[in-house]
């Protein structure tokens, strides 16, 4: 089992810290991992994201998988995994992106979809984990009808929208996890609201997805 199946078995949550700045980074995810967050993206409209990446990988060594968020181009695949990460996120299926991540070891790509077709582009390039995004436009039933016509190790993930009421429904319906942004961290925050924003949303998550 990858590093990021076994954090994402014991904990399906992908943290999102857009907005984090080099100087906040390391003590933003200390305060997830600390309430039981193992998997971390900064989006690379944060600013200076290379640096926050690199930072966490340091601190965090194998204890998290860390990646980018936002990766919208191939040059910043290189960037990302010159920096450390081992995650690329995308809000949209592009093959480039999703090929140069997907050839390079260590790395898992986590392109973004919404319909059919993106979804098979995207495992046919070999994509395994799906961001389903805005999931605020659409309902559970969207990832269990995704999930019928997709190879069966795919695991997809919702973003976007998702209230903590509403974990157990997407779980029922196949979703793999969750990648939760605003509700956990905004730009400002304390270290102390994140550690009491991811505490409450790990319980309600694990209420409606026990650890496996």
């Amino acid at each position: 089992m990858s590093r990021l199946n076994q954090f994402i078995a014991e904990c399906p949550i992908i943290a999102i810290i857009r907005g984090v700045t080099p100087s906040d980074a390391v003590a933003v995810g200390d305060a997830l991992y600390r309430a039981g967050i193992r998997v971390i993206e900064v989006p690379l409209n944060s600013p200076r994201p290379y640096v926050s990446i690199e930072l966490l990988r340091k601190y965090f060594g194998s204890g998290c998988v860390i990646g980018a968020g936002t990766v919208l181009q191939p040059s910043e695949v290189r960037n990302v995994v010159n920096a450390g990460g081992e995650i690329i996120v995308s809000p949209n299926t592009d093959a480039d992106v999703l090929s140069a991540a997907c050839c390079t070891s260590d790395v898992t790509a986590i392109p973004g979809i919404f319909s059919p077709t993106d979804a098979i582009l995207a495992t046919t390039l070999g994509a395994r984990n799906l961001k389903l995004f805005p999931a605020s436009s659409t309902t559970p039933r969207h990832v269990s009808a995704l999930m019928d016509v997709l190879p069966s190790a795919t695991k997809i993930f919702p973003v976007g929208g998702i209230g903590t009421g509403d974990y157990k429904s997407w779980i029922a319906a196949g979703a793999a996890g969750f990648g939760i942004g605003s509700l956990l961290y905004k730009p400002g925050h304390s270290v102390e609201s994140v550690t009491e924003n991811a505490t409450n949303i790990i319980k309600c998550v694990r209420e409606a997805c026990p650890p496996t």
